[in-house]
């Protein structure tokens, strides 16, 4: 599959996922060929939105085995075992993550496509959520107050609520990657495509047409 067409399918699905036109983006998605990690992590997360944990993880296994050291992929899968009631391969998922932090507290994938920041903090308490005996705590205020040093923000729950929440004595949510956050084709190929394809050449397949209401 040529890199041209490659970023066209790809570019068309993230913006079936913008539009929240997931059955789209998913069709999209699979007409790729020779998808990358990337893409594979993308159709998971559409999988997830609609609610097929299965294919779910099946994508995010693609996405660890095209790139097994993208700690954001562990930690997604986990995230996904632990709602699908796998929680030893949730368990297993969150401790390798944690081993490619390589020592650092925080991992931005904003410059691979992905508009988040993992931070070790919130691998750590999925991990912590799993192994403890007592689920209505979940885990200890030492153990929040010491992953509240590592980190001064993040998307979704914040240590700062977890405190809040364990001395309430609530269940915490699970930690993922949010709603419609996925990997998107880099700025830059997407802008040439564009100037290539309005030099004239016919429009290919891979460009997605929003629905309009009232129109066939």
């Amino acid at each position: 599959m040529l890199y041209t067409d490659l970023i066209r399918e790809w570019h068309a699905a993230v913006q079936a996922v913008d539009e929240k036109d997931w059955v789209s983006a998913l069709g999209l998605l699979e007409n790729i060929s020779e998808p990358t990690s990337k893409i594979f992590f993308t159709a998971a997360s559409v999988h997830l939105v609609l609610g097929q944990l299965e294919q779910a993880i099946k994508a995010l296994d693609r996405t660890i085995a095209k790139d097994e050291h993208l700690a954001v992929g562990f930690f997604q899968r986990g995230a996904v075992h632990m709602l699908a009631g796998r929680l030893e391969e949730a368990l297993s998922d969150c401790s390798l993550a944690l081993k490619h932090f390589r020592g650092n507290s925080v991992i931005d994938y904003r410059q691979l496509g992905l508009h988040y920041k993992l931070h070790s903090w919130q691998v750590l308490y999925m991990r912590r959520r799993h192994v403890c005996a007592e689920p209505v705590t979940l885990f200890s205020m030492d153990f929040l107050e010491k992953a509240a040093g590592l980190t001064g923000e993040g998307r979704g729950v914040s240590v700062e609520q977890a405190v809040v929440q364990v001395k309430s004595r609530m269940l915490l949510e699970p930690l993922m990657v949010p709603k419609g956050e996925v990997f998107r084709p880099r700025k830059q190929d997407v802008e040439q495509l564009i100037q290539r394809d309005f030099l004239g050449k016919p429009k290919r397949p891979g460009f997605y047409e929003p629905k309009v209401d009232g129109l066939e």
